[in-house]
């Protein structure tokens, strides 16, 4: 077994050690509508295999809701560009295999990944949206966020 006392970052408790990684992640948050979308993005080093080009990330999403009524993640829609500017747009209903719905007040958090074929890149997109008392339809916006790996020394972001 490794010897803690050398490795700051193992510990005997998983969940200690993923909040800490939470919490030292790079956060990128936005408020549109009065919902605030906050991503973090974490380096999958053993998902990751850059002699065949392939760059794995995982991101950690927290959609709030600061309205005064409940609504519905119906779709989503993302852009993602890597490294050498290519753009790959990608669309689907809901998030994660749900459609949640967020009452007042709460949040719904997921995790999903993103693969490149280069060290570095960035995301960004937007949740459409449905307030199901109303009828009333709205988009979120995804805040841009990086997706950084250790084997690029040229981070732009």
């Amino acid at each position: 077994m490794p010897d803690k006392s050398s490795h700051p970052h193992l510990h005997a408790d998983p969940e200690t050690a993923l909040a800490e990684a939470m919490e030292s992640a790079p956060r990128f948050s936005e408020t549109t509508d009065d919902v605030t979308v906050t991503v973090r993005t974490f380096w999958l080093d053993d998902q990751s295999h850059p002699e065949d080009h392939q760059y794995a990330w995982a991101y950690h999403i927290s959609i709030e809701n600061e309205r005064k009524d409940t609504f519905q993640l119906l779709s989503r829609s993302w852009e993602i560009v890597d490294g050498l500017g290519r753009k790959e747009h990608v669309h689907g209903d809901g998030v994660v295999g749900e459609q949640p719905v967020i009452a007042p007040n709460e949040q719904f958090d997921y995790t999903s990944g993103a693969m490149l074929t280069t060290p570095t890149g960035f995301m960004r997109g937007t949740y459409h949206m449905l307030e199901p008392r109303s009828g009333y339809r709205f988009d979120v916006s995804i805040p841009v966020f990086s997706l950084d790996s250790p084997h690029d020394s040229t981070l732009v972001h």
